[in-house]
């Protein structure tokens, strides 16, 4: 019987199924962060449990973590008491936690497969909806809740339900200028945020085998931005060349046997996926949002939409939207001055996202008026950027490197986009006050935020190339 990658996978790890129930899944690793692991670790504790595998749990904070001068106590007593609980915690269950100022710190969804802790064919969980990001490197993995990261914390399995399946397949070379943000934005404007709901995708065709891994992890990072239960990819050479030598990966004879393995982690040619999708490469162009959901986006030369043909709940939703945004339908947004710039986020907070924004940034300067906040996914990002001199060439623009952590994405922390304030930034939602309280947040990618930073303006970044 012909399998998808998925059913491959999930079917590996299936320890038992509950009659006209739930199946009972292995997961091969959870990751546990400081806001979603608290209640878990104290019901453990009321319980008198202990975690079952903990050598296959790895633990550090992120969300609350300040971005400067994190050698020093965390002035915000809440944020301070967050990450504060996962260190004892860690400590407490005898769990591996990178703390701040380690080497090995950084977003957990960016750290994972940077070390080599996220690999092929694995079953991996975090209590945080962008879990989905480690499907990239051909895994199947999805958040969970407090109650199912204590779950796993027991006995090293959970309760699901078997999602359905679904295969979105671009055709074609992407153009000038189109990265994978850009690709991720167009699905969710094609399919809506809810277009996915119920499924977990399997991503194909010419134009996702051509993306580098930084930006198949982008791609998967934002699938649950369309409702899915998680987004994956076929490991390829792409994969192994970049998990091959990393310090958690398998070595010698293990590699070869692992390998191996990973070579059969593909959707059999006459799989049945329960839904196909299909776009064109060609007709994605870079991409950027104008209303307060990640699908509300357009290609960056185009207008706002209007509401002719929606109906009356379409419209009054819409237009609540465009009012919080301070736009009108029809508009367009190349030319709007903007306030903030923020590079980062499990979503574009790896080495090819600062590549990309050093790329367009270099020779120029940051416009005045422009604040912009550039933060590593991690550590390992950080020394990346030192080596390749790419620090240099940010500063000489003016713009400063900031330390790891997940930053403005979520406000969390001290980065908050002021009430009223435009930012364009690379993280992945863009909901009201998600960025701080009145914060207005245009999603793009690094190539579109750099070309914003440096001219104060939306602007194409095709023009800058």
């Amino acid at each position: 019987m012909a399998n998808t990658l998925f059913d491959k996978i999930w079917d590996a790890h299936v320890v038992q199924q509950v009659e006209e129930g739930p199946t009972q899944l292995y997961i091969d690793r959870l990751y546990c962060h400081e806001v979603t692991s608290p209640q878990a670790f104290a019901d453990m504790r009321a319980r008198g449990l202990k975690c079952f595998r903990p050598e296959r749990i790895y633990c550090m904070p992120d969300h609350n973590t300040p971005t400067h001068d994190q050698d020093k106590p965390i002035a915000d007593p809440i944020s301070k008491a967050q990450v504060d609980a996962l260190a004892q915690n860690a400590k407490d269950f005898g769990l591996t936690y990178f703390g701040m100022m380690d080497k090995k710190n950084g977003i957990i969804h960016v750290v994972g497969p940077e070390r080599g802790l996220t690999l092929p064919g694995m079953t991996i969980v975090c209590g945080d909806s962008h879990t989905s990001t480690h499907g990239a490197m051909g895994a199947v993995a999805f958040g969970i809740g407090t109650s199912e990261v204590e779950m796993v914390m027991a006995s090293q399995c959970i309760l699901q339900t078997r999602p359905k399946t679904m295969r979105i397949t671009i055709d074609g070379k992407l153009g000038k200028g189109v990265t994978a943000k850009d690709v991720a934005l167009y699905m969710m404007a094609k399919m809506t945020t809810s277009g996915a709901t119920g499924y977990f995708v399997e991503y194909a065709g010419e134009a996702i085998r051509s993306l580098t891994m930084e930006g198949r992890l982008t791609l998967c990072n934002l699938s649950i931005e369309m409702g899915a239960r998680g987004g994956m990819i076929a490991p390829d050479e792409v994969t192994f060349e970049y998990v091959k030598g990393r310090e958690y990966a398998p070595k010698g004879e293990k590699w070869e046997k692992a390998l191996a393995y990973w070579k059969t982690l593909r959707s059999d040619d006459d799989a049945v996926f329960d839904k196909e999708v299909r776009f064109k490469a060609e007709d994605i162009q870079p991409m950027i949002t104008y209303g307060t959901n990640p699908g509300m986006g357009m290609a960056i030369n185009e207008a706002i939409p209007v509401t002719e043909g929606m109906s009356d709940v379409e419209k009054t939703s819409f237009e609540k939207s465009l009012n919080y945004m301070g736009f009108e339908a029809g508009q367009k947004l190349l030319g709007k001055k903007i306030d903030y710039v923020f590079l980062g986020a499990c979503t574009n907070g790896r080495i090819e996202d600062f590549r990309a924004f050093a790329s367009i940034v270099k020779g120029k300067k940051k416009a005045a008026h422009v604040t912009a906040w550039l933060v590593p996914g991690s550590w390992m990002v950080k020394e990346q950027i030192q080596s390749e001199g790419l620090d240099k060439i940010l500063e000489d623009a003016g713009f400063e490197i900031r330390q790891p952590g997940c930053s403005a994405c979520l406000a969390m922390n001290d980065d908050k986009i002021p009430s009223g304030k435009y930012a364009v930034s690379t993280s992945n939602r863009n909901f009201e006050g998600r960025q701080g309280p009145g914060s207005r947040t245009l999603l793009a990618s690094p190539l579109t935020a750099a070309a914003a930073a440096v001219t104060g303006v939306i602007t194409d970044p095709r023009e800058l190339m």
